[in-house]
């Protein structure tokens, strides 16, 4: 196989889901896994690189850019293009009841080939951005505008997401179970491990169906069994 015909790191994850990553995690005692960042509509799954900002409550009474839009802006404009199109907006900092995302937002996000967003916090016009394709992930949805309640504060920085740090660059799954993110420096062991684990359970489900009786195929054995030769990975 020539080196061009090597799947990426995301096309690998890609073929995963949230569960298997969060074993991987798990095993490997790492964080990254998530509680409450769910799909705000029915939309596709996410698979990307973190772009992190971090939003804050507006102080002062003084105009300002709408938050996020000067992120959108920049991607694939030779500022902030480290991941181009592979990248997910990664949104911290949200205050309850109140929309750090919007139609307007997804529209610009889907002309720079943006693939996702997942905001520690709350969404409105969930339909605009289900009419263009655009997944959202969060908290829940609100009519309540961000206009003169939360800014951006930073971009590019570690953020805290439902307790998780996240850094520009990390790798992003989610899907109808939830968030996952994989720190980068770990990404290759995480969808090592994954891909292992995803290939046992599925030689499980394979075993249940043909009449083995689920008692057995579940023991924990089974489950050990998988990390044993994890350091072959």
């Amino acid at each position: 196989m020539s080196s061009s015909a090597v799947p990426s790191l995301l096309q690998r994850l890609s073929l995963l889901d949230t569960n298997t990553v969060s074993d991987a995690l798990d095993f490997l005692n790492l964080p990254g896994a998530t509680d409450g960042l769910m799909p705000l509509w029915s939309g596709p799954a996410i698979v990307g690189r973190a772009t992190t900002i971090q939003l804050g409550k507006k102080q002062d009474d003084k105009p300002t850019t709408h938050l996020i839009a000067p992120v959108i802006d920049a991607i694939n404009s030779g500022v902030n293009n480290d991941y181009g199109n592979k990248s997910v907006l990664v949104i911290a900092g949200g205050v309850s009841g109140v929309s750090c995302w919007g139609d307007i937002l997804a529209n610009a996000a889907v002309t720079k080939g943006v693939r996702g967003s997942i905001i520690d916090g709350y969404c409105r016009d969930i339909a605009g951005s289900e009419a263009v394709n655009y997944p959202v992930y969060g908290k829940g949805i609100t009519m309540i505008s961000a206009r003169n309640r939360i800014v951006q504060v930073s971009a590019g920085k570690p953020v805290e997401m439902a307790g998780t740090t996240v850094h520009s660059g990390d790798y992003v799954i989610a899907d109808r179970c939830g968030t996952v993110f994989i720190p980068a420096v770990n990404t290759i062991q995480v969808i090592a491990l994954a891909e292992k684990i995803q290939g046992r359970q599925e030689g499980m489900v394979a075993e249940v169906r043909s009449g083995r009786a689920v008692s057995e195929v579940m023991h924990d054995k089974a489950f050990t069994a998988i990390y044993e030769t994890s350091g072959e990975l």
